[in-house]
């Protein structure tokens, strides 16, 4: 049986989703040989194999893509067999023509939050896991760590280790990093006088408790925090803010937090 190769165009939300190791992994199964990179109009993937190996690749990517992407178009093509050895994610390029759609930020993944609470890992309370940040931290498409705030955190061994190892669910993932190499969390005074807190995740949480308030600074802008059930507090932050009546956003755990604290009819109105 001949083998044939396939160029496929893939359009969407496809970057910063871990959509190329998705295809990597997925053409190492299928026995397929190639590439995949991104490319400001989303993903191209050229393949070559077994006709049926194709197939089955297409529909594995039509039928199962990562949670986080959403596919939009996928144009394929046949074209001349090259006799590619292997399957490799190529360096990315960038397109004038088109402009993919990027993922938005997202919240952290169970398995993130697992390596955080665990006493043995070496992420252990480190804030800045693999999960979430995505469209906060990108300069420019196509979406690779050189073109993101992130360019200028250079990975340690044993995370750039994890970054290159098809197997690992951190393989090539943009945000990755550890608390030796990657960002790291620090409190100031209102002064902007920067405070030797060795703790400072607990200690802002004490201080909640106590009723002060913090302007939590993020990629995408200030949050301000405050207990929400202390009065004192809402409204020394509506002071501030100049708001003495309008409502202010909470946040809240869970959907079942929300249950608890807010009354049915509501619930239903923000559910809609």
């Amino acid at each position: 049986m001949d083998k044939v190769r396939s160029f496929i165009v893939v359009e969407g939300i496809v970057q910063g989703v871990g959509f190329r190791p998705f295809v990597y992994n997925l053409a190492k199964t299928f026995g397929l040989k190639g590439w995949v990179n991104n490319n400001s109009e989303g993903v191209y993937i050229d393949v070559e194999g077994f006709e049926e190996d194709i197939e089955k690749f297409m529909q594995a990517l039509e039928n199962n893509p990562p949670p986080l992407s959403r596919i939009g178009k996928i144009t394929m093509k046949a074209d001349k067999v090259l006799n590619y050895s292997n399957f490799a994610i190529k360096e990315s390029e960038q397109s004038l023509d088109k402009i993919t759609l990027i993922s938005p930020d997202i919240a952290t993944c169970s398995e993130c939050v697992e390596d955080i609470l665990n006493l043995y890992n070496r992420r252990r309370g480190y804030a800045f896991t693999n999960c979430g940040p995505r469209f906060s931290i990108i300069k420019e498409l196509p979406y690779d760590r050189r073109k993101t705030i992130m360019k200028d955190f250079k990975m340690c061994k044993q995370c750039n280790s994890e970054y290159l190892d098809p197997t690992n669910r951190r393989f090539h993932a943009q945000p990755n990093a550890c608390g030796s190499c990657g960002p790291e969390l620090w409190i100031e005074d209102f002064k902007g006088n920067r405070l030797e807190i060795e703790e400072p995740i607990s200690f802002a949480q004490n201080m909640l408790l106590e009723g002060k308030i913090f302007a939590i600074k993020g990629l995408g802008g200030f949050h301000l925090a405050c207990d929400a059930m202390n009065e004192t507090s809402v409204n020394n932050l509506r002071m501030r803010k100049k708001r003495p009546l309008k409502t202010l956003a909470v946040m809240m755990k869970s959907i079942e937090t929300v249950y608890l604290w807010v009354a049915p009819q509501q619930t239903w109105m923000l559910l809609k």
